[in-house]
């Protein structure tokens, strides 16, 4: 299917930032009806000048894209993506409402665990809901999970600027069913990502793929939080590295308790992290730019899927408390994730 053959989709874009402007533009770019949902100086800039997009080998353009406060402006939309960091979502997902008709498509592409991961039947902790992530249950009731799509986005992305998106390098996205298998409506959007130069692939086993990210994100990002280094200089340091690799055998082996199908050699993964060179993680970007870091996610619901499990984690909880304090010392992370 190529571009031409596609009709312009509504599509809206909750989250501003990195992610949610590379998607913006990159589906902007190809004639669907992009809407934005944004606030501050990130809206101010968007309504003067369109969205400031670089990528790799392309020159920088400006792409008109509908920035809004307010989803009731915005109306159904065939698909919402939502780009914000896990924690900020709660206190949003209420307002999304106008956006949701009987037939859109809700993706979720933020990192670690999605509040929906373990509602769907077959895995060992179906049921398990995770209160680091969604703690009151709100994002359960207001986003009808048979309306979700899983996502996961291996892309490295920096906004420098309000309205201003950089697309360093890589680019996969996967998109999948969460109670697994294959779907029209996960091929269709992903031929349709596709087209718009977002490639693509419909998983049939997103869950897997989640957790696949998981391991990369709860190792570089919390590490390069501590350490304010970039993820070569930590898998290079000896030091580093030794953590870097039992904090990754340890995510492995609590996801395939949990019941999932992991394919992975720690060294090679290792090797793999190097050879991406200097990359400043998001949480690292969080750290310097002074906004909240997503610990709680990446971090605190795999924990919670450990004390269910009563699989002991003493990696995870060192690096989480380590990180945790961090944070909160620079006043962008609560006291309450760092005790236990």
């Amino acid at each position: 299917m190529n571009q031409t053959s596609i009709s312009a989709r509504r599509i809206a874009i909750i989250g501003a930032g990195a992610i949610g402007g590379h998607f913006a533009a990159r589906l902007a770019l190809a004639g669907h009806r992009v809407s934005m949902l944004a606030r501050g100086a990130t809206l101010q800039a968007l309504g003067a000048s369109g969205l400031r997009y670089a990528a790799p080998d392309e020159p920088e353009r400006t792409v008109p894209v509908n920035a809004y406060a307010d989803c009731a402006a915005m109306g159904p939309q065939d698909l919402v993506v939502i780009a914000l960091k896990s924690h900020a979502l709660p206190a949003v997902v209420d307002s999304l409402a106008p956006l949701v008709g009987p037939e859109t498509v809700v993706l979720p592409v933020g990192n670690g665990l999605p509040w929906w991961y373990f509602l769907t039947p077959g895995n060992p902790l179906q049921g398990l809901r995770l209160a680091s992530v969604d703690p009151n249950g709100r994002i359960e009731r207001a986003l009808p999970l048979g309306q979700v799509l899983g996502g996961s986005v291996m892309a490295s992305c920096s906004c420098p600027a309000p309205g201003v998106v950089r697309h360093h390098s890589g680019g996969k996205v996967v998109i999948g069913e969460p109670a697994g298998g294959a779907s029209d409506r996960a091929s269709d959007w992903a031929q349709v990502l596709t087209a718009a130069g977002l490639p693509t692939a419909a998983s049939t086993d997103i869950r897997r793929d989640l957790w696949m990210k998981l391991l990369g994100n709860a190792c570089s990002n919390p590490l390069s939080l501590i350490t304010q280094a970039t993820t070569d200089r930590i898998v290079d340091n000896p030091g580093t590295r030794a953590v870097f690799k039992n904090l990754l055998t340890e995510c492995l082996a609590l996801g395939r308790r949990a019941g999932l199908t992991l394919d992975v050699d720690v060294q090679q993964r290792i090797a793999q992290t190097r050879q991406l060179g200097a990359i400043k993680t998001s949480m690292l970007q969080d750290l310097e730019a002074g906004r909240w870091v997503e610990l709680d996610a990446i971090l605190a619901a795999p924990l919670e899927c450990a004390a269910r499990l009563e699989f002991d984690a003493p990696w995870l909880k060192t690096v989480f408390a380590l990180a945790g304090l961090r944070a909160a010392q620079a006043g962008l992370y609560g006291d309450h994730g760092v005790s236990g």
